[in-house]
């Protein structure tokens, strides 16, 4: 609990690094989020499937939005700082410089996105060794992870970055260290995205065996070998130089970071649910599932989808002649041509399976694409609505795949937590509520991601006993969704073709390969 002499008015800085822009906010002691702003940030693709961001252009974009947020601010109120970010890999040399991730040498550019899906072969190799600590990860490395990027480096960059490279960071981790000058590594990054263990440490035998020996040999130096729990407090604190670039007072807290998906969870999860009739109330968080909707799950198929339609340019009209964004004017329409019906039977025989870039969870299959089935010559505004809404629905029915993987290996989940973008969005919200058949919680803060980011730096600050305790001070509770359960019936048929989709799909691929 708070000390009864602490100073009123403590605030505490969240950033929040995501694929296309910087957000960062000011947060009080009960999570209100009082001021906020983001910046853009460059982007590169240099060939198909590379994809690259600059450290430098997100350091710079996140003393912006820094120094925006606290504009009339007493500083001495600042009590402390929390980053997330991308899981995005981040090369260095030994003197903390940029080295090029890539072909044409530019060292602007050492970052390999989160996204970037240039290591298949690397990652192919690494699921055959069938090694144990690949159980900790689903059973089979995803290509988005770091070992198989780091594979790729050492193979494909030898002289230009990887003979020269003194630090692999996650991008969460570079934040906290380009605030503090400490190396220190967050558990949370190296556990989900680098196959470290919380019990055993980094297990030689792994790297060893992929052909990564080199971080064995200097003691995991380049990696990570001091490795803290997120909202720990690093070094010093924030540093002379880092508190000028980002307007902020020296030596406030700086906390161990998060992947961003995790400061979502961090945001919401946690919140006092009671009065709300849930399920959750009272129980171990563990009954909780939050799903944060931003850009890997949802924003690219939604706008694949609907931009790359035919009548696309009509619903932007008609959207910008009506102050509306697109997805805001396609779920008026479709309200509209529903008639009587629910608006989701609208896709009676229309099926979208959404993993046109691989799935990540559960079947970790990054050769998996994108499938529609039930297409029509019609190329107007409703036909784009549908489709539009048969993806959000395919978006929840992954959602329903991933929730049943997890019962089957043990969970027991309630309640759904949304936040992120989408989570805006009522039809998204109410497609997971019917396609679940759980009630969805949303936050009363909409940028949970960058409350979650603040509530490490309070838990940093010390104002705070434990990261548990900042969440149940700083999460709330604003609305609660329920299924429409008159609907099951429907949704669990679409839900049986949503998984014959899946299946069809492997049944052609190995139809040409000849198995």
């Amino acid at each position: 609990m708070l000390g009864e002499d602490q100073e009123p008015g403590s605030y505490y800085v969240g950033v929040d690094v995501g694929t296309g822009s910087v957000r960062a906010a000011l947060v009080d002691q009960k999570g209100v989020l009082l001021a906020f702003a983001d910046q853009p940030i460059y982007k590169w693709e240099p060939q198909f499937n590379h994809h690259e961001q600059s450290s430098e252009d997100i350091w710079t974009a996140c003393c912006v939005v820094t120094k925006k947020v606290v504009q009339g601010i007493d500083l001495n109120q600042i009590r402390g700082l929390g980053f997330d970010a991308t899981c995005s890999l981040v090369v260095l040399d030994k003197q903390f410089h940029p080295l090029p991730v890539n072909f044409e040498g530019d060292s602007h550019r050492n970052i390999i996105m989160w996204l970037d899906h240039r290591a298949v072969s690397q990652v192919h190799r690494i699921n055959e060794t069938k090694h144990s600590v690949l159980q900790y990860v689903g059973g089979v490395m995803s290509v988005e992870m770091q070992a198989p990027k780091l594979l790729w480096l050492k193979e494909n960059l030898r002289e230009t970055c990887w003979d020269k490279a003194g630090h692999f960071f996650d991008l969460p981790d570079f934040l906290s260290w380009k605030a503090t000058g400490v190396t220190a590594r967050s558990l949370c990054s190296l556990v989900c995205k680098w196959t470290y263990s919380a019990e055993r440490g980094w297990d030689d035998s792994f790297w060893k065996m992929i052909g990564l020996e080199d971080f064995v040999a200097d003691n995991y130096s380049k990696i990570g070998n001091q490795v803290l729990p997120p909202g720990a407090s690093l070094g010093n604190g924030l540093t002379p130089e880092a508190a000028k670039d980002l307007g902020l007072p020296a030596g406030i807290a700086v906390a161990a970071s998060l992947i961003d998906a995790h400061a979502g969870g961090l945001g919401v999860i946690g919140a006092d649910v009671r009065g709300h009739g849930l399920a959750c109330e009272g129980q171990p968080v563990t009954s909780r599932l939050a799903v944060i909707c931003g850009t890997s799950s949802c924003h690219m198929g939604i706008d694949h989808m609907v931009q790359g339609h035919a009548a696309f340019p009509e619903l932007q009209a008609k959207a910008t002649a009506r102050c509306q964004s697109v997805y805001a004017y396609l779920n008026s329409h479709l309200d509209l041509i529903k008639k009587a019906q629910p608006v989701g039977f609208l896709t009676v025989d229309l099926h979208v399976w959404p993993d046109f870039h691989g799935n990540r969870s559960p079947l970790a299959d990054l050769t998996l694409k994108g499938m529609v089935t039930g297409l029509k010559l019609s190329q107007d505004l409703d036909n784009l609505a549908i489709l539009y809404l048969a993806t959000v629905q395919a978006i929840a029915f992954g959602t329903r795949l991933i929730i049943e993987a997890m019962q089957g290996a043990g969970h027991s989940i309630s309640t759904l937590f949304l936040c992120g973008g989408l989570s805006k969005n009522p039809l998204f919200v109410q497609m997971h509520a019917d396609i679940t058949g759980m009630p969805v919680v949303l936050s009363q803060e909409v940028e949970s991601v960058l409350v979650g980011a603040a509530i490490l730096g309070a838990c940093a600050s010390g104002d705070f006993a434990s990261v548990q305790e900042a969440m149940a001070r700083m999460s709330k509770v604003g609305k609660v969704v329920f299924p429409r359960l008159e609907d099951k019936r429907y949704y669990d048929k679409k839900y049986q073709v949503f998984l014959k989709l899946v299946e069809h799909q492997k049944e052609y691929a190995a139809i040409m390969k000849g198995d």
